[in-house]
């Protein structure tokens, strides 16, 4: 039996804590930000459509996309968004079939695909179980500006750019309730994969 399961959050939620626990289960786990992070570099296709659409401007002085400027100009802007989005996300989801097949191939029986817009892009399909990393809308604010160093405004905009945490509540089949300590995510997530038949022994295996 082969389980794939999507990872997913809000912004400073917590995710990439839940993904690298799975990690140190020796559980694979393909990253959406690392993949879109390799569709646009320098003389790949999405890319020169980056480019030619957003200008020069988003770009350093090597040459690379500056994506702390970009996503200063899509945040606030749903339909730039959405053209960014339509460029990008064909590349990423290609790349993350091939390397979940890889993992199969290889002999991985559960295999984690982290995408942090997987209710926002439509896709659930891609997965057999849903597990959303939850915390509440305070400490999701204040940690995302402690984390980047936002104003209360830039924050509240970047967290508004996402489906509301409560919404993907809704849709999940596990949550995992990241307030508390680490040692209480660890948990949730031993038991969770116990209820969905990959036994681990004790919490020690973490």
């Amino acid at each position: 039996m082969s389980l794939i399961i999507g990872l997913t959050g809000g912004i400073a939620s917590g995710k990439s804590t839940v993904a690298n626990m799975l990690k140190e289960l020796n559980i694979p786990v393909v990253d959406a930000d690392e993949e879109a992070r390799l569709a646009v570099e320098k003389g790949k296709k999405a890319y020169s459509e980056i480019v030619a659409y957003f200008g020069e401007e988003i770009l350093m002085e090597d040459g690379s996309i500056d994506r702390a400027k970009l996503g200063g100009i899509i945040f606030p802007n749903e339909e730039k968004r959405k053209i960014l989005n339509s460029i990008v996300h064909p590349a990423v989801r290609e790349n993350m079939v091939q390397k979940k097949d890889h993992y199969l191939t290889d002999g991985h029986n559960l295999v984690v695909l982290d995408i942090p817009l997987l209710y926002e892009s439509k896709l659930t399909h891609m997965v057999d179980k849903v597990m959303v990393v939850y915390v509440d809308e305070k400490t999701q604010l204040e940690r995302l500006m402690a984390r980047n160093g936002f104003s209360m405004e830039e924050a509240q905009s970047r967290i508004a750019s996402q489906l509301p945490l409560s919404e993907k509540l809704k849709w999940a089949d596990a949550v995992i309730n990241n307030n508390g300590s680490i040692e209480e995510t660890k948990q949730q997530i031993y038991d969770c994969l116990n209820k969905w038949g990959f036994t681990l022994k004790n919490t020690v295996d973490f």
